[in-house]
């Protein structure tokens, strides 16, 4: 395992202490009180934060605020196609990466992973340290430890094929992890789960960067309007966080809603996107 050193996280705790104290301020923050409370120069925290999101601090809070997320629901709001309509049946593309997918039969799913071989390894994202995991047909597990920690990740993971087996080999997945946070090359996606989970997770896949969509509307683009419930519990289940986006998902009520590896991390995560697409 890659040994975690503060610089391999620098990125996500700088957003993660920023988004603290945005939370907690009653009027938008300076430049120069930013700076002062990450114990850096303004020039230097002006510049390290634009590197990461691509805008400076000062438009980089509006997308922190907590109305984004009901910001991003009246104005980037997706309301998904009919199943059909939106190709939720197989190999597709992504809006911003390459991203070729298949799915698992049922029959493997039952097994519990039993015959698979799945390679992992530890990497440093713009969320703080990830873990992946991937067959041979591609990543079919991330997770995002910064909340959750190293540990319960990993087992996090691995309980949800229990009989496959595992081997330490992050060179060997590295491209499709590169691939998928640079947003450009080609990235494969190997879906492991239930049929009705799976559904759910194609239609995730057609919400574009920089927007959100609801429960509801998943639901009813995957021919069960009625199962809001369930639908939210499959979202919850997504096992490849990021690539399958889980997070563009919101209430009705423009809430977040939760997320699995903490909300503190979705948040960033749409942040991430919106500043980089003008959303």
């Amino acid at each position: 395992m890659t040994i975690q050193t503060p610089e391999s996280r620098y990125h996500y705790h700088v957003m993660r202490r920023a988004l603290d104290l945005i939370d907690a301020a009653e009027a938008p923050l300076s430049l120069e009180e930013l700076a002062s409370a990450m114990g850096m120069s303004a020039a230097h925290f002006q510049r390290l934060f634009t590197q990461w999101v691509g805008v400076s601090p000062k438009r980089y809070q509006q997308y922190l605020a907590l109305g984004q997320a009901r910001a991003l629901l009246a104005s980037r709001h997706t309301v998904l196609e009919a199943a059909d309509g939106a190709g939720l049946s197989g190999s597709g593309r992504l809006h911003d990466l390459f991203l070729r997918w298949e799915a698992m039969r049922p029959g493997d799913y039952a097994r519990g992973g039993d015959g698979l071989l799945i390679r992992w390894g530890w990497f440093d994202t713009p969320f703080g340290r990830t873990l992946a995991m991937a067959t041979d047909h591609g990543l079919c597990g991330m997770a995002f430890a910064e909340e959750t920690g190293e540990a319960a990740a990993m087992a996090d993971l691995r309980a949800r094929w229990p009989k496959a087996e595992y081997v330490e080999a992050p060179e060997a997945i590295r491209q499709w992890v590169d691939a998928g946070f640079a947003q450009k090359g080609e990235a494969r996606l190997h879906m492991i789960g239930a049929p009705f989970q799976i559904k759910v997770w194609e239609a995730l896949m057609q919400v574009p960067t920089g927007h959100v969509t609801t429960y509801s509307d998943i639901a009813q683009a995957i021919g069960h309007p009625k199962a809001v419930r369930a639908v939210g519990t499959a979202v919850g289940r997504n096992p490849v966080s990021f690539l399958i986006p889980c997070h563009r998902a919101l209430r009705k009520s423009g809430g977040l809603g939760g997320y699995h590896w903490g909300l503190p991390v979705k948040r960033a995560i749409l942040a991430w996107e919106s500043a980089r697409t003008g959303a």
